[in-house]
């Protein structure tokens, strides 16, 4: 399953780079990029869930980069590197119980190294360790 969830959390950030840079429909775009991948259900329930998971809480977890990359405004943050944060924050928190911290953000470095800038893993990396070092940052953020 590991090969198949690194899988869905690059069809998620393309899902989510589309419709950061381009506003088209993310369910769309999901049906659109499925077509071209051999991906079980599991997989794409996965994607699905990081997708719909970071759209319903982008305002969320842009408050959560802002507060641990301050010298970096959100808006001013590459579209690549903006979505690796939302999508490894979103799974740092929703899926806590199935993916081991160390997990989450190696993946989201991993990703940075394969579609981000140079300095895009550096940059992901120390802003999940910050956001992962505090001790309650597994409740706090979905929670009203």
């Amino acid at each position: 399953m590991k090969g198949m969830r690194r899988k869905a959390r690059i069809l998620a950030l393309q899902t989510l780079y589309e419709v950061d840079c381009a506003g088209h429909d993310a369910a769309s775009i999901l049906r659109r990029l499925i077509e071209d991948r051999p991906l079980s259900d599991e997989a794409i329930t996965f994607a699905q869930g990081l997708v719909n998971g970071v759209l319903e809480n982008k305002i969320k977890l842009d408050a959560m980069i802002q507060s641990h990359a301050r010298s970096f405004p959100v808006a001013q943050l590459s579209a690549i590197d903006r979505n690796i944060l939302r999508l490894a924050i979103f799974e740092l928190l929703a899926y806590s119980r199935e993916v081991p911290l160390k997990v989450a953000i190696n993946e989201a470095v991993e990703l940075a190294k394969a579609f981000g800038s140079d300095s895009s893993p550096r940059f992901i990396n120390g802003v999940l360790g910050a956001i992962s070092s505090e001790a309650d940052f597994r409740t706090e953020c979905f929670q009203d």
